[in-house]
């Protein structure tokens, strides 16, 4: 009976042992990039939100949207900081379907900033408003989420893992090219390659290499999900601070109640 439990645990730790190297297969593999907005106390960097937004702009809306973005926002203080001549000109790129037009009959018109993104252009292109905040770097053991609070391994990291990750090797499945890339679940996917280096030409000459360019438009993806990133993180630091002032004006004052009661109590001889 012994020898009985003791197999039994025995192929049940190589089942786990083999059920937990089968995931950490399947999972692709992160880069831990450093971004300005991580920790409690980061903060965007306009300058790459704004060269993120122009890869954005050339290399991804022609397939994926940002449909829950206003573009508005890139105005907004804590994100690209556009100033309002500019977001309206970049509004006009964009067209946009108006219903009210030619007494209700619809049509298209430029857009304007209080316009939101365009959708994506492809039914299989999924939307990137808030991909940054649907996808995660690695999250712990256990999925506590330690790595995202120590090492702020987030969506950015993962966006800009899968972005520079492909390996240039291709394979055919059921009529479908499948391209090889070591940060996707996996390690096959069906997006080809965006980005090859120098796709676009930054008026500050910041380098245009595949890994750069991940981590722009990845930064300027973490603003689309969290445009309130920086407000929020101050309210929490604000939070944070008033909860420790009270913690302590609390112990002080319950030291104060009960010094009386306890000087008695010593007072008091024990029957």
């Amino acid at each position: 009976m012994g020898m009985m439990k003791t197999l039994t645990a025995a192929s049940l730790a190589l089942g786990l042992s083999a059920g937990a190297a089968a995931a950490a297969g399947a999972v692709g593999e992160v880069t831990d990039y450093d971004f300005s907005f991580e920790g409690p106390f980061g903060t965007f960097d306009q300058m790459q939100l704004q060269r993120g937004l122009q890869v954005y702009t050339e290399v991804c809306a022609a397939c994926h949207g940002l449909q829950y973005v206003p573009i508005r926002t890139l105005g907004d203080p804590g994100g690209p900081g556009l100033p309002e001549d500019q977001v309206r000109a970049y509004a006009e790129f964009y067209e946009v379907w108006d219903p009210t037009l030619f007494d209700g009959e619809g049509d298209f018109r430029p857009a304007t900033p209080n316009d939101h993104f365009p959708a994506s252009g492809l039914s299989n292109a999924p939307d990137l408003s808030l991909m940054a905040k649907a996808r995660a770097g690695f999250s712990g053991p256990y999925g506590t989420g330690l790595n995202q609070l120590f090492r702020g391994m987030g969506g950015a990291e993962y966006i800009a893992s899968l972005l520079a990750g492909y390996t240039g090797e291709e394979k055919e499945e059921a009529g479908t090219i499948l391209y090889e890339n070591t940060a996707f679940p996996g390690g096959w996917i069906s997006m080809a390659p965006p980005i090859w280096g120098d796709d676009v030409v930054y008026e500050d000459g910041s380098p245009t290499d595949v890994e750069s360019l991940s981590k722009d438009v990845a930064a300027f993806l973490m603003w689309t999900a969290e445009p309130k990133l920086m407000a929020r993180k101050e309210a929490g630091f604000r939070g944070v601070l008033m909860l420790s002032v009270l913690a302590v004006l609390l112990y002080l004052t319950n030291k104060r109640i009960w010094a009386p009661v306890k000087a008695r109590a010593k007072e008091t001889p024990a029957e």
